[in-house]
Protein backbone atom coordinates (compact mmCIF):
# COMPACT_ATOMS: atom_id res chain seq x y z
CA UNK A 1 0.00 0.00 0.00
CA UNK A 2 1.30 3.90 -1.29
CA UNK A 3 2.06 6.40 1.92
CA UNK A 4 -0.07 9.64 1.25
CA UNK A 5 3.55 10.89 0.09
CA UNK A 6 4.34 8.16 -2.43
CA UNK A 7 1.08 9.10 -4.03
CA UNK A 8 1.37 12.80 -4.35
CA UNK A 9 4.88 12.23 -5.16
CA UNK A 10 3.97 10.23 -8.26
CA UNK A 11 1.05 11.90 -9.63
CA UNK A 12 2.76 15.48 -9.40
CA UNK A 13 5.57 13.04 -11.25
CA UNK A 14 3.48 12.22 -13.87
CA UNK A 15 1.44 15.33 -14.27
CA UNK A 16 4.04 17.88 -14.44
CA UNK A 17 7.65 16.34 -14.96
CA UNK A 18 8.90 18.23 -12.38
CA UNK A 19 13.02 18.27 -12.42
CA UNK A 20 13.10 18.68 -8.53
CA UNK A 21 10.15 17.37 -6.18
CA UNK A 22 10.31 17.28 -2.32
CA UNK A 23 6.95 16.70 -0.44
CA UNK A 24 6.67 16.57 3.46
CA UNK A 25 3.97 15.45 5.72
CA UNK A 26 3.85 17.99 7.94
CA UNK A 27 0.00 16.15 9.30
CA UNK A 28 2.06 15.70 13.31
CA UNK A 29 2.50 19.24 13.87
CA UNK A 30 -1.33 19.95 13.20
CA UNK A 31 -2.96 16.91 15.91
CA UNK A 32 -6.20 18.43 17.24
CA UNK A 33 -6.57 20.51 13.96
CA UNK A 34 -10.42 20.50 12.31
CA UNK A 35 -8.93 19.18 9.62
CA UNK A 36 -7.32 15.84 11.49
CA UNK A 37 -10.91 14.83 11.77
CA UNK A 38 -11.57 14.13 7.96
CA UNK A 39 -8.60 12.64 7.94
CA UNK A 40 -6.85 15.00 5.64
CA UNK A 41 -3.06 15.84 6.06
CA UNK A 42 -0.98 19.25 5.63
CA UNK A 43 1.38 18.57 2.68
CA UNK A 44 4.51 20.90 1.92
CA UNK A 45 5.69 20.82 -1.48
CA UNK A 46 8.24 22.22 -3.26
CA UNK A 47 8.72 21.86 -7.04
CA UNK A 48 10.35 22.85 -9.77
CA UNK A 49 9.29 22.36 -13.03
CA UNK A 50 9.90 23.32 -16.59
CA UNK A 51 6.18 24.10 -17.36
CA UNK A 52 5.73 26.79 -14.63
CA UNK A 53 8.46 28.85 -16.76
CA UNK A 54 6.53 32.35 -17.74
CA UNK A 55 3.61 31.27 -15.52
CA UNK A 56 2.69 33.52 -12.50
CA UNK A 57 2.52 32.52 -9.17
CA UNK A 58 -1.22 31.92 -9.16
CA UNK A 59 -1.20 29.99 -12.05
CA UNK A 60 1.51 27.50 -10.96
CA UNK A 61 -0.38 26.74 -7.85
CA UNK A 62 -3.47 26.28 -9.96
CA UNK A 63 -1.57 23.73 -12.09
CA UNK A 64 -0.45 22.09 -8.52
CA UNK A 65 -3.79 21.89 -7.53
CA UNK A 66 -5.31 20.49 -10.55
CA UNK A 67 -2.75 17.80 -10.79
CA UNK A 68 -3.76 16.65 -7.27
CA UNK A 69 -7.84 17.26 -7.49
CA UNK A 70 -8.32 13.65 -6.30
CA UNK A 71 -6.23 14.08 -3.21
CA UNK A 72 -7.26 17.41 -2.40
CA UNK A 73 -10.83 15.97 -1.83
CA UNK A 74 -9.58 13.03 0.51
CA UNK A 75 -6.07 12.96 1.82
CA UNK A 76 -5.05 16.55 1.66
CA UNK A 77 -6.50 19.08 4.10
CA UNK A 78 -3.99 21.87 3.77
CA UNK A 79 -1.31 22.29 1.19
CA UNK A 80 1.84 24.37 1.17
CA UNK A 81 3.17 24.71 -1.92
CA UNK A 82 6.91 26.38 -3.27
CA UNK A 83 6.76 26.55 -7.40
CA UNK A 84 9.64 27.74 -9.15
CA UNK A 85 10.80 27.40 -13.25
CA UNK A 86 14.07 26.26 -12.98
CA UNK A 87 15.50 29.46 -14.19
CA UNK A 88 14.67 30.82 -10.83
CA UNK A 89 16.72 27.94 -9.00
CA UNK A 90 20.36 29.40 -8.70
CA UNK A 91 22.85 26.24 -9.69
CA UNK A 92 24.95 24.92 -6.53
CA UNK A 93 28.79 26.44 -6.41
CA UNK A 94 30.74 24.18 -8.20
Amino acid sequence: MSTRIEVLRKTLESQLQPLELKVVDESAQHVGHAGAARGGGHFRVYIVCQKFSGRTLIARHRMVYEALSAQMREDIHALSIVARAPEEVSAPDA
